[in-house]
């Protein structure tokens, strides 16, 4: 049973937002798994919807959690979500506070931000695999964050395969079926990986230009196109490269 069990927006008016067509006449999802995945084209409002739910949680929107307040400071004054105070979220049987937002983009501020931290403090280093992210690989400074900081919560992530590579992406998955089957932790991740959003009992919304559906594995463009590519690679090389 998910702790996030449903997200409401109404119909968006008198700014950008009602540019986002997948937004633009409001939504109503009910959760129902503890792994949720945002699907569509860049540009498609997964982000901004992320981003909104987040602010909702209390976490920074620059990444981190409750304890993280990234929103202020000379990086990061007045950035914060469109969408939150729109944006209403429906919890069973109560509000859960603990977990982390991570967007890939702002990975970098995220961990100079620990690292200032950890001037102070060092020990601060033992939540995130014992050094510092900057002295890890991108790959390996997400998984020490995956599998040191991710305990029970809720996780929102935002494209968190961007640094992974085919392996790393199996062995995040790994981490999300642990906490998953143990009942303390939901995922809501967008992303446009095709490996990652065949995790089993996901739930999979598609945001398009006519709303937010729900839809299954193998109907997602992510699973269509990136199969037919690898059944016949020649085929679209040819296409695009033959003049």
């Amino acid at each position: 049973m998910p702790f996030l069990s449903h997200i409401s927006l109404p119909a968006l008016s008198g700014s950008y937002l009602q540019n986002i067509s997948s937004l633009k006449n409001g939504l109503q999802l009910r959760l129902r798994s503890n792994v949720t995945f945002f699907v569509g084209e860049n540009g498609s409002g997964k982000s901004t919807l992320l981003e909104g739910i987040a602010e909702q949680c209390g976490f920074s929107l620059r990444g981190g959690n409750r304890n993280h307040n990234l929103n202020t400071g000379h990086l990061f004054e007045g950035y914060e979500s469109p969408l939150a105070r729109l944006v209403q979220l429906g919890w069973t049987p109560r509000r859960v506070n603990n977990g982390f937002f991570m967007r890939a983009e702002s990975f970098f501020n995220f961990a100079s931000y620990i690292d200032e931290l950890a001037i102070d403090n060092r020990r601060i280093y033992e939540a995130y695999g014992g050094r510092s992210l900057h002295e890890q690989s991108h790959g390996e400074s997400f998984l020490a964050l995956f599998q040191n900081q991710f305990e029970a919560g809720i996780y929102i992530l935002d494209e968190p395969e961007a640094a992974l590579s085919p392996a790393r992406i199996l062995a995040f998955m790994s981490v999300i079926h642990q906490l998953d089957r143990s009942g303390r932790a939901q995922f809501i991740i967008a992303t446009h990986s095709p490996m990652l959003i065949c995790y089993p009992g996901a739930a999979i919304y598609q945001f398009e230009e006519g709303g937010i559906s729900e839809t299954n594995y193998e109907n997602t463009e992510h699973y269509v196109l990136t199969k037919s590519f690898l059944d016949n690679p020649a085929l679209y090389l040819r296409h695009l490269l033959d003049e």
